[in-house]
């Protein structure tokens, strides 16, 4: 996590800036319960949403590029790939800039740029003009998950801090399951542009709530670019004997989960099945399953132990890939929330394994940055490779 501001005053210069720099330091953090702490939180859990729904609404509407543009569904699965790979590579570079700039203005152009794209692509006139906007989306909108929990880290005071980040999770989880849900029943009814409009309308007006409720950084000081530390820092992650494997697991759970619900609609939506996008929707809203799991798993590793409960849940997502198998919803069904229910619980207790992370940048918290974009690395490439 970033560092309190005041241990970095000592970086800061003589002079006027350093008066301004105590001031800004000896702003108090916010405090539960307080109207701009609450205002934070409420930003932070839109901003979350917002994000989440926008990028993962694609995966319900795979079928139907698939049917407008005559693709295969590995090609069609290229609406998520492609914009979160410009997400993730856009990660470090959008942290640097944050820590150049600020945190509020690169989270507030970041989501209100996302949005304004979503809108575009639902005007685009082909796919391949489709896949440069979502690329371009998936850039753009790296800013936010790049530097949220900076920004969390540096406003809010340590007791605090926990449910703030909390807050801004629960929002990730609920705005992608419901813009895969969202985007399944519009799409059954007025199509997938209207789906992409409607996403692209809740995108700019959850810009808007953000942009109002988040209150300035207090506490946020420029920092140089420092490219030598960058690197050290970067070593002394892959030089832990732990963190690499940690990097690895988490690829492969993404990928695992990324896939399967990528190509989930094109066997549900075909027979035996035979559902409509609606019902699908209905499906994605398992999601709400691993929701759930992931404030479970910290509670059982506490008691039996963290490598004994990612085992178990390995096995658990094991057990419900094989229920995908079966020609029957009774067992689909469950298989893909027993799947759901494993993943999410074994990625939320990696997220405990996770070390707290020393230095002054919004890219120094080294460890969660390699986390998210192998997490998002993960679930590009798998599909893309059909």
């Amino acid at each position: 996590m970033p560092p309190d501001s005041a241990s970095c005053a000592a970086t800061l210069h003589a002079g006027p800036a350093a008066s301004q720099e105590n001031t800004i330091s000896a702003s108090p953090r916010l405090q539960a319960g307080s109207p701009a702490f609450r205002a934070t939180a409420r930003a932070m859990f839109v901003g979350g949403f917002c994000t989440f729904s926008m990028l993962y609404s694609m995966q319900p509407l795979m079928p139907m590029f698939a049917q407008d543009f005559a693709l295969s569904p590995a090609a069609a699965s290229s609406v998520l790939s492609v914009p979160t790979t410009g997400l993730a590579l856009a990660l470090i570079p959008a942290s640097f800039l944050a820590d150049k700039v600020g945190r509020k203005p690169v989270m507030n152009i970041a989501l209100s740029l996302a949005a304004l794209l979503m809108l575009l692509a639902a005007f685009a006139p082909g796919f391949q003009q489709f896949l440069y906007l979502r690329a371009l989306f998936g850039v753009v909108l790296a800013g936010l998950p790049a530097v949220a929990m900076a920004y969390l880290s540096e406003e809010v005071e340590p007791l605090s801090l926990g449910h703030s980040i909390g807050l801004y999770i629960a929002g990730n989880a609920l705005g992608g399951m419901s813009g895969r849900f969202l985007a399944a029943v519009i799409a059954d009814h007025f199509g997938w542009r209207a789906a992409v409009l409607a996403l692209g309308v809740l995108g700019v007006a959850g810009a808007i709530e953000f942009w109002r409720s988040l209150p300035d950084s207090r506490h946020f000081k420029p920092l140089p670019f420092n490219l030598a530390e960058f690197r050290r820092d970067v070593a002394s992650h892959f030089a832990d004997g732990g963190l690499p494997w940690l990097f690895l697991s988490a690829f492969l759970f993404m990928g695992c989960f990324v896939s399967l619900y990528n190509y989930l609609g094109f066997r549900l939506l075909a027979a035996p099945f035979n559902l409509s996008h609606s019902v699908l929707g209905f499906v994605f809203s398992l999601y709400m399953v691993g929701i759930w799991a992931s404030a479970w798993v910290g509670r059982m590793a506490d008691r039996f132990g963290r490598r004994n409960m990612l085992w178990l849940m390995v096995l658990l997502m094991a057990a419900g890939l094989l229920c995908t198998l079966a020609d029957s919803l009774w067992l689909m069904v469950p298989g893909i929330a027993l799947f759901t229910f494993g993943f999410s619980a074994a990625l939320g207790g990696q997220q405990l394994d996770r070390p707290p992370c020393a230095g002054g940048f919004a890219v120094a918290d080294g460890a969660g940055h390699c986390l998210v974009y192998l997490w998002l690395f993960g679930g590009t490439r798998w599909p893309a490779a059909g």
